[in-house]
């Protein structure tokens, strides 16, 4: 009977200690219920337009301002090459010499030709002057003296003729010194003395550039091109007097001088549906040589009154039409379909969907949905210190 007492008072007791256990694990339930949640903290940025300069960055090569081929105009053989490849000549200077001495023998035959056709001139002159006047007085038939005065005539074309004659031999003893048709730099000869050239022959001796100056032309899509004539029609930008210019250069350096947009094609290439635009970029140190691959920044106008968002503040839908998120009444997330021209550094410019003071999200956007109550601070200030 004891034992049976003291059985049923070790369970009483562990009844009522398990109870208490459970009356604490409750207590302590609610007292670490956690608190009411605050509103999500986001960084926004406020809407205001501003003068943006727009520009597009295309690929294109330099040219010389001027480029010249030398071909020899007689056949011969050259004598000397007389300029230094690689150097600077001036426009007249000679480079090469073809062998002159059957060029001279032939100038030589024409001036002979000449003095023959003169010495006969004058005396059918003579002989015309003389029946011009006998046949007045009918000492000499009509016919001798028309025969005398058509004598008269054919002496003064061959007169005319080998003058002519004389002059051609003449260039063509000129055109065996070759001479620089343009000033600039010459590059290799493609000839060495002793060589045989022909007149216009298809290969050049040599090459002459001007590199004072340097056209860069570059593509650009005809799609962008409608683009930017829609936008200039459309107000959204202003077009400048000049179109300035600025190179990047192949190793990512800038060129240190602007340069002017002088053209733009007038028909689009079918092959690759862009079109050519030229601009010219002074180069005294000469450091543009011609065919270097360059980028250019083309100044395509000025939009002042420009509405820019950075990109991390727009997103898509599915059906890929750009979206922000802005703060709007009771301070509450609302989205907003918006229409992005194009980017600007890392910024959207905005066309349509937003006004200057808009709040729009750009940090935080991930925990907000339309309809949310939210906490806004300055894009890229430093999150509050919880206090303790």
């Amino acid at each position: 009977m004891q034992e049976h007492y003291k059985i049923k008072l070790i369970s009483s007791f562990g009844a009522i200690a398990a109870l208490m256990m459970l009356m604490n694990g409750c207590g302590n339930k609610a007292s670490t219920a956690p608190p009411a949640s605050l509103p999500p903290e986001v960084g926004i940025v406020v809407v205001q337009p501003q003068r943006v300069v727009l520009t597009t960055e295309l690929p294109g090569r330099t040219a010389p301002w001027q480029v010249a081929e030398v071909r020899p105009q007689v056949n011969g053989i050259i004598q000397k090459r007389i300029f230094i490849e690689g150097s600077d000549v001036k426009a007249g200077a000679v480079l090469y010499q073809i062998d002159p001495a059957t060029y001279q023998a032939a100038f030589a035959s024409a001036k002979a030709a000449e003095a023959r056709a003169e010495a006969s001139l004058g005396t059918v002159r003579l002989k015309e002057e003389r029946y011009r006047d006998l046949v007045k007085i009918k000492a000499v038939s009509q016919q001798d003296y028309d025969d005398a005065h058509a004598a008269f005539k054919q002496a003064e074309a061959d007169v005319a003729f080998s003058r002519a004659a004389v002059e051609t031999a003449r260039i063509n003893l000129a055109y065996t010194k070759v001479t620089a048709p343009i000033s600039g730099r010459i590059g290799r000869s493609s000839v060495t003395d002793g060589a045989l050239v022909t007149a216009s022959q298809s290969t050049a001796l040599a090459t002459i550039q001007q590199l004072g100056s340097m056209y860069v032309d570059v593509t650009q899509s005809s799609a962008e091109l409608l683009r930017l004539k829609q936008n200039l029609a459309s107000g959204l930008m202003k077009k400048s007097d000049s179109a300035q210019v600025k190179l990047l250069l192949e190793d990512g350096s800038s060129y240190p001088l602007p340069g002017t947009l002088k053209f733009s094609e007038v028909t689009v290439d079918q092959s690759t549906g862009s079109v050519i635009l030229r601009a010219v970029f002074p180069n005294p140190k000469q450091s543009l040589l011609p065919g270097m691959f360059v980028r250019a920044v083309v100044e395509e106008g000025t939009n002042e009154q420009a509405i820019l968002v950075p990109q991390r503040g727009v997103t898509r839908n599915p059906k890929g039409e750009a979206l922000a998120v802005v703060v709007g009444a009771e301070e509450k997330a609302e989205q907003r379909p918006i229409k992005v021209v194009r980017t600007v550094g890392d910024n959207w410019l905005v066309s349509d969907g937003l006004k200057a003071g808009d709040r729009v999200i750009v940090e935080g956007v991930q925990r907000v949905r339309p309809g949310t109550v939210v906490k806004t601070v300055p894009f890229g200030a430093k999150p509050e210190t919880p206090k303790k």
